[in-house]
């Protein structure tokens, strides 16, 4: 089935983009958020209430730029359309929004002096992914984390008033272990999706495996034998070590964030250390299964944050 996205283009796509006031366009991302993303609706309850319109404007930007670039089936249609929504990002601030998205963007860009650089840097991450579908080092892996997923928190900081280099590194290291976990936790799905393959090849080298070893086994073409599977759960378990220690120094940053927006931040934290447990908990087997945080620990992971929203922490 088609993403939301997709079924809009022909509405609101290159070849014809139908003009919204700036209250329909509001009503427009805003609907977008709450029915695109089971989690939004949850999160958006968290925020104060005179950031939810500006979070929604942010997620439609994010969510249109992230199915223009995975949900066409085509790389070179991707490149094309994630061209055109860099050029209306461009009219967005020249003062001349045409896409819905950007007609609600606008006032949020204005009202807290928000830079066009983290959304290039995110259209530039979509755009990778057209052309790179396997990394060779840790840094590469983590250098495509500053553009795919860094650029949101310290959108989230514009949004919060602050600007400063101290916790905008506090929040890239937040940021790049969330989307870095997310790869340990969705090696199988990444590859039976989108032929992805984010573990870093040097550190399948050191366990004696390839990338074409992983893809062989997800696809049935050639299954690991135990001493591989062994090997590739210590590949994920070094992987894991290494970014744990993001998550703990970003934390350094829930102290410098107004209470208002504490706890939905705090819980980026919490639920990005769940799933690292949660891996841990299956063996590291994340070619065969997809670890997934339960209901109960949610509810329990809501629970600490509120705890500490309630004791001032």
């Amino acid at each position: 089935m088609a993403s939301v996205v997709m079924q809009q283009l022909d509405r609101f796509g290159p070849a014809h983009c139908e003009r919204l006031s700036q209250a329909d366009a509001r009503a427009w991302t805003r609907r977008l958020a709450e029915s695109h993303y089971e989690n939004f609706t949850v999160v958006s309850k968290l925020l104060p209430k005179r950031l939810r319109e500006h979070f929604a404007a942010v997620y439609a930007f994010c969510r249109w730029a992230d199915d223009l670039g995975d949900e066409t089936g085509d790389p070179a249609e991707s490149l094309r359309l994630l061209g055109w929504w860099r050029d209306e990002l461009g009219l967005c601030y020249t003062g001349r929004p045409r896409h819905p998205v950007f007609v609600a963007l606008e006032p949020t860009v204005r009202a807290f002096e928000i830079p066009s650089k983290p959304f290039e840097d995110l259209i530039s991450a979509f755009e990778q992914d057209q052309t790179v579908h396997r990394y060779e080092t840790w840094e590469q892996v983590v250098d495509y984390c500053t553009r795919s997923a860094d650029p949101v928190g310290r959108l989230v900081l514009y949004m919060c008033g602050h600007a400063d280099a101290e916790r905008q590194r506090l929040s890239d290291r937040t940021c790049t272990a969330l989307q870095l976990v997310n790869f340990w936790q969705d090696v199988r799905r990444d590859i039976v999706e989108r032929d992805r393959v984010y573990v870093p090849a040097e550190a399948l080298a050191e366990q004696g495996l390839t990338h074409d070893d992983l893809v062989g086994h997800v696809k049935g073409a050639k299954p690991l034998a135990a001493a591989h599977e062994e090997a590739y759960a210590r590949v994920i378990e070094g992987l894991l070590d290494r970014t744990e220690p993001m998550f703990a120094e970003g934390r350094g940053l829930w102290a410098m964030i107004g209470r208002d927006m504490r706890l939905p931040i705090k819980l980026f934290t919490l639920g990005g250390e769940a799933v690292a447990r949660s891996i841990r908990k299956i063996g590291y087997d994340t070619l065969d299964r997809r670890p997934a945080v339960g209901r109960a620990t949610k509810l329990w992971l809501m629970a600490r944050a509120m705890v500490g929203k309630v004791a001032g922490a």
